[in-house]
């Protein structure tokens, strides 16, 4: 099969359609008519003063969309394993992929999803008869976060033991730490989580993929949304690394080119534990939103934001923070907080497969991206007729474009080896890489906090980048 690296962008699958509205963005984005038409400004704003020694905050009233709720679907119909036919390829290597995810560090809350979308996939695959009649291997490693070395001794570990792919990083900090020992090493790195635009231009020999969007997405459209619920004045706490300063600057082009202000930027760096005078100057600017970019030290923040006056409704967060607060935060502190996180809403058949191999999952995120990246690896290696990273590198945009629709790894396979081409879409949505890597199109859940601080699915944005 011929690798179609300058492959035309596909329109949004019909199943995924039905579960989301289409946002205009601008500035590069092909995208459309938005679905977030929101009340307008309120501009008579309500003063709330705390008490004791806090400061006075201006609550601005919000009138944001109302929620859709969200209900996943699965992309398609799945392929029968026991109907799949003996691979026509064989290899002596069989394809071993390494996990690169977090179980330690600021961003350990992700690990778990990312781990058993990971675990999902491969049992998938070797219950279909595996990749060119071997079945697939995976060693799963720490990534940590950018305040150890924790990513790099993993990656060295992974490379002894002759990985072909790595599945990782979740954190854009740490991957920069690791991209050149993988990528110099021949051997694809694939994250199901990073967003930096940085990656979109490295110089990474056509080893480095995502299945999640570039910020230049997420941050667009969580800047529109933000304007659609009448906000004009916007503050932002930003962690001060490549994940952070990208969505920081797609948030404040969205919401300056709605004719919004962005009024406050406070940076923070990653090992920080004191976040009073960011929220100090954050909150003595008074604006209608604030934005925090973070990953766990949301935990700290959101406390310091409520005590100075700040109504949740005036939070919005990003995929590094938009998580189960329950047991973290007293009840009510984050009701009617809104947060972004790409992908599609989970299915429940998706899951349910997810708590089959981790019964303690409480949250989806980044899990159905971490299973595409394994199935399109697999099938990238078994077009390629080769498990060598970069022989499936060079399937791995053919995969992924035209062809035959199809939505797991037994589905697809079985066309390959029937001699056809296969378009493969997934649950983080209609997957079509560009030349770089990147997906060109995606979904953005919208996620809205209720009474025990959980996230509850709200509405959902597709774009194309």
């Amino acid at each position: 099969m011929t690798a179609l690296r300058n492959a035309g962008r596909l329109g949004v699958g019909e199943g995924y359609a039905r579960t989301a509205r289409i946002a205009a963005l601008g500035l590069g984005l092909a995208l459309f008519a938005s679905g977030c038409s929101g009340g307008g400004p309120d501009s008579s704003a309500e003063e709330t003063s705390g008490s004791g020694n806090e400061t006075e905050a201006v609550a601005s009233v919000l009138t944001c969309p109302e929620s859709q709720g969200g209900t996943g679907e699965d992309p398609g119909a799945k392929g029968d394993p026991a109907a799949v036919p003996a691979s026509t390829g064989t290899t002596e290597t069989p394809l071993k992929i390494g996990s690169l995810l977090p179980t330690t560090g600021s961003l350990a809350y992700l690990g778990p999803p990312e781990i058993a979308g990971v675990n999902v996939a491969i049992e998938e695959i070797n219950e279909a008869g595996g990749v060119l009649g071997k079945p697939v291997e995976v060693v799963h490693r720490d990534s940590g976060d950018t305040t150890t070395d924790i990513a790099t001794q993993s990656v060295n570990d992974l490379l002894s033991q002759g990985v072909s792919a790595v599945v990782g990083a979740a954190s854009s900090g740490v991957s920069k730490t690791v991209i050149g020992n993988i990528t110099g090493a021949g051997v694809i790195q694939f994250s199901p989580a990073n967003t930096s635009p940085d990656f979109s231009t490295w110089d990474d020999n056509g080893l480095y993929w995502r299945t999640a969007p570039s910020d230049v997405l997420q941050g667009r459209i969580l800047g529109n949304y933000i304007m659609s619920c009448g906000a004009q004045t916007v503050g932002m706490i930003v962690l001060n690394d490549a994940y952070g300063t990208g969505l920081q600057s797609n948030v404040k082009t969205s919401v300056e080119e709605a004719g919004g202000q962005i009024v406050a930027e406070e940076m923070f760096n990653e090992g920080d534990s004191q976040f009073s005078s960011q929220v100090d100057s954050v909150v003595a600017a008074k604006p209608d939103a604030i934005v925090v970019i973070s990953f766990d030290q949301a935990k700290s923040i959101v406390p310091l934001l409520t005590a100075k006056g700040i109504d949740p409704s005036q939070l919005f967060f990003v995929d590094g923070n938009t998580s189960d607060y329950s047991k973290d935060l007293d009840a009510g502190t984050l009701e009617g907080a809104q947060g972004t996180i790409p992908g599609t809403f989970a299915s429940e058949n998706f899951k349910e497969s997810l708590l089959a191999v981790d019964p303690a999952l409480k949250d989806w995120s980044y899990a159905g991206e971490s299973y595409d990246a394994v199935t399109l690896l697999a099938l990238a290696a078994e077009a390629a007729g080769s498990t060598d990273g970069k022989a499936v590198a060079a399937e791995l945009q053919s995969v992924s474009g035209e062809g035959e629709k199809c939505y797991d790894f037994a589905g697809c396979v079985t066309i390959l080896r029937d001699g056809g081409d296969v378009d493969y879409d997934g649950y983080s949505g209609p997957i079509t890489f560009d030349e770089n890597g990147d997906p060109t199109e995606a979904f953005i859940g919208i996620y809205q906090y209720d009474g025990d601080n959980v996230p509850q699915p709200s509405r959902s944005e597709a774009g194309k980048l």
